[in-house]
């Protein structure tokens, strides 16, 4: 809980969003309006997180320009197709977590 919460702090003073639920486990950060070529669309957060049962997902952080090296000085985590998992908050270089979600922010709103 005290991780998620200071993912919230963090995140927001990133992205200058507020938090937002996206559904019932995904705190969203931003809006995002996508269209596929297939014509689907739809809306979701820019950049988020979830806790879940073994680790942390957060989402849309590799879309940041710089995301490979900010993922190589991050710390402990994994990457999945499109997020990034944490244990914990306390195995990573908070700093450059914080720069990674500004930066993806910026890419993802088009800013």
């Amino acid at each position: 809980r005290k991780d998620c919460e200071a993912l919230v702090q963090l995140m927001t003073r990133a992205t200058g969003e507020p938090a937002q639920m996206w559904g019932s486990s995904i705190v969203g950060f931003g809006r995002l309006h996508y269209r596929y070529d297939s014509g689907r669309e739809g809306e979701t957060c820019v950049v988020g997180f979830a806790s879940r049962k073994g680790d942390i997902s957060l989402y849309g952080l590799q879309a940041a320009a710089d995301s490979a090296e900010l993922l190589a000085r991050l710390g402990r985590h994994k990457t999945g197709k499109g997020c990034v998992y944490l244990r914990q908050l306390a195995d990573v270089d908070l700093s450059v977590l914080e720069a990674l979600v500004a930066s993806a922010s910026r890419a993802r709103s088009g800013a």
